[in-house]
């Protein structure tokens, strides 16, 4: 069924970026990626939706990188700092929601407190196939 190969290619491309964001972010801890749901989208040729789970531990960051999507984050515990290149930094706390769109530069995400851990959901639309996460700029 493509909906498994899909989230286990996701969750191998996934588990590569979480190995890379814990030597880059020099000793933070590395965040926690869980791929939930891949669905192919039929009304719109070459796209797919994707769901994932995000964990930080308390302290936890991710490096630079983008998205090429459409991405949509829901906090549901905890509380994160989120922002692009060329805006501002944003602190959400469970129930507030945040986007980035296609070619932002993911500058900074990271856990707000340093002995709590943060939970979010992210929903994207992106291109099929194609990485959920793309390291640096």
């Amino acid at each position: 069924m493509r909906i498994h190969h899909s989230l286990a290619l996701a969750a191998l491309l996934l588990s590569g970026i979480t190995t890379a964001q814990a030597q880059h972010t020099h000793g933070a801890p590395a965040p926690i990626v869980k791929p939930i749901l891949t669905k192919a989208l039929p009304e719109y040729p070459g796209k797919e939706g994707l769901i994932l789970t995000v964990d930080y531990p308390p302290g936890g960051s991710s490096p630079l990188h983008h998205h090429d999507a459409h991405a949509f984050v829901y906090v549901i515990e905890g509380s994160v700092v989120m922002a692009v290149q060329g805006g501002k930094e944003v602190t959400l706390t469970a129930g507030q929601s945040w986007s980035e769109s296609p070619g932002d530069i993911h500058t900074v995400s990271r856990n707000a407190s340093r002995d709590k851990p943060a939970k979010f959901v992210v929903f994207m639309l992106k291109d099929a196939g194609k990485p959920a996460v793309i390291p640096g700029s």
